[in-house]
């Protein structure tokens, strides 16, 4: 039987675990790629008022991510247990990443 998940109180408890379940760079880097297209998708569909289009930022954005966790980290997307805060972590992520101040300490090192 397996354990139960830890229940997260607040984000700040639960985004050390999220970073840890990124530690694969070309898993962040697939997430990075699939946040920064949903960006792009969502300015298109509202500037173009192609309101349809905001139905594929969803496939888009976890697409990309899922990949990163089902080949590269070998593990369970913590949406699929946390879903809002992590929705909320990869945008933390993402702005940690273009700002320079993305937490190195609770990625595994690589092989």
């Amino acid at each position: 039987m397996k354990a139960p998940k830890k229940q997260y109180n607040t984000f700040a408890e639960f985004y050390p675990y999220y970073l840890s379940e990124h530690s694969d760079v070309r898993c962040r880097v697939l997430h990075y790629i699939g946040s920064s297209l949903v960006i792009i998708a969502l300015g298109y569909c509202l500037v173009m008022q192609q309101y349809w289009g905001l139905l594929l930022c969803p496939l888009i954005g976890y697409g990309f991510a899922w990949v990163g966790h089902f080949f590269f980290e070998h593990n369970r997307p913590a949406t699929f247990t946390y879903p809002v805060y992590s929705f909320v972590g990869d945008w933390v992520m993402l702005f940690q990443f273009f700002t320079g101040r993305l937490p190195q300490e609770h990625f595994k090192a690589p092989k």
